[in-house]
């Protein structure tokens, strides 16, 4: 489950950004894998993904959500849960990794 206590509200300022996303009428199936999907078929559906957000007009304000709360699941602003993570490790000061 995601952690909520990062969302910004629900002020509709802070969700605009949606409005306008490249993926917004496409559905979900394409940015999030189904139970069990690995390999080729997982990398083929994450391209496909990334194909979609490179030419998205909001991809960097939909990065910055991902990352902020943390999104653990999906295709958000053109990289998987698992480049999203190491992006955060990368961000994460070497004083807090060593305490954690």
């Amino acid at each position: 489950m995601s952690d909520v206590s990062r969302l910004p509200g629900s002020a509709h300022h802070y969700w605009q950004w949606q409005a306008r996303a490249a993926c917004r009428d496409l559905g979900s199936g394409r940015f999030f894998h189904p139970a069990g999907e690995r390999g080729e078929d997982r990398e083929v559906r994450d391209e496909a993904a990334k194909r979609v957000c490179a030419g998205c007009p909001v991809r960097t304000a939909c990065l910055e959500h991902a990352l902020t709360t943390r999104e653990p699941f999906g295709v958000w602003g053109g990289l998987t849960e698992e480049e999203r993570r190491a992006l955060l490790d990368d961000r994460t000061p070497a004083r807090v990794k060593q305490s954690a």
